[in-house]
């Protein structure tokens, strides 16, 4: 060990000034470093893995308050059953009704609750651009604005009361897109190929996207019709070989 101190001493001293002072310093902080980390890593971290071993024992030390759906579905079988075949069979009792641990130890004295109004439901059910795609969804302010949800759902089989008529039940921010575009007098249905099953399992029942500039083509192709009113393009030559969605967006297609 003496030797090897002795050897890079003897090159540290061989090494131009700045570079020592670059060594030197590299050799405080990494010193500081190693200290510091050795102050705010806990004992246990590592023991089990890349986490704290204790924890644990933290954890275990708190109260249980959440109780889990087959705790649920012990005495409340009938409706656990019933929501198993509908939508919200994925959603955990506990997420709208609140922590039930405590209930399902002393159900006379303490009770769950039952989310009223309908401030509860838009939480998951209002417009927002990352649902995935079919997920219901509505504008709280014109979606029967006076009523309680569950006035037309009933929150374990959440269907809807009447099956919706048109596409911008749903799809309302695309429906009001649409409407102010060069493709509004288009039906939904001419692009988007979709089965009846769609309007009341739209998750289950996706409609159909088009894929190929053919399928545009059948409008906007230079032989498709004489309509002077309607774009027409030379499918061999226009685009390069890229989909029209890559460049066009469907339900307002401006002219780039």
């Amino acid at each position: 060990m003496k030797n090897v101190l002795e050897v890079f001493a003897k090159k540290y001293r061989s090494f131009p000034q700045q570079v020592q002072v670059l060594v030197l310093l590299f050799a405080v902080f990494l010193f500081i470093f190693l200290f510091v980390r050795q102050l705010f890593i806990p004992e246990s971290f590592g023991k089990y893995g890349n986490y704290r071993a204790a924890a644990v024992d933290s954890i275990m030390a708190n109260s249980l308050v959440y109780a889990g759906h087959q705790a649920c579905a012990e005495c409340h079988d009938d409706v656990a059953e019933e929501k198993s075949q509908y939508m919200h069979r994925h959603v955990a009792c506990e997420t709208c009704h609140g922590p039930g641990y405590a209930h399902t130890r002393e159900p006379d004295e303490h009770s769950v609750s039952t989310p009223k109004g309908r401030k509860f439901c838009v939480l998951c059910h209002s417009y927002n651009p990352s649902r995935p795609t079919g997920f219901p969804r509505i504008d709280p302010l014109v979606h029967n604005p006076l009523k309680q949800c569950t006035t037309c759902h009933e929150p374990h089989t959440p269907e809807p009361p009447s099956t919706p008529k048109e596409c911008g039940a749903c799809h309302a921010d695309i429906a009001r897109t649409k409407a102010i575009s060069p493709h509004r007098s288009l039906k939904c249905t001419t692009c988007h190929k979709t089965k009846e099953e769609h309007k009341t399992m739209p998750r289950s029942f996706l409609s159909t996207i088009p894929t190929t500039s053919e399928f545009c083509g059948t409008c906007h192709s230079e032989d498709a019709g004489s309509d002077e009113q309607i774009p027409r393009v030379d499918l061999a030559v226009h685009g390069e070989g890229y989909f029209c969605g890559q460049c066009h967006y469907p339900h307002f297609p401006e002219v780039y």
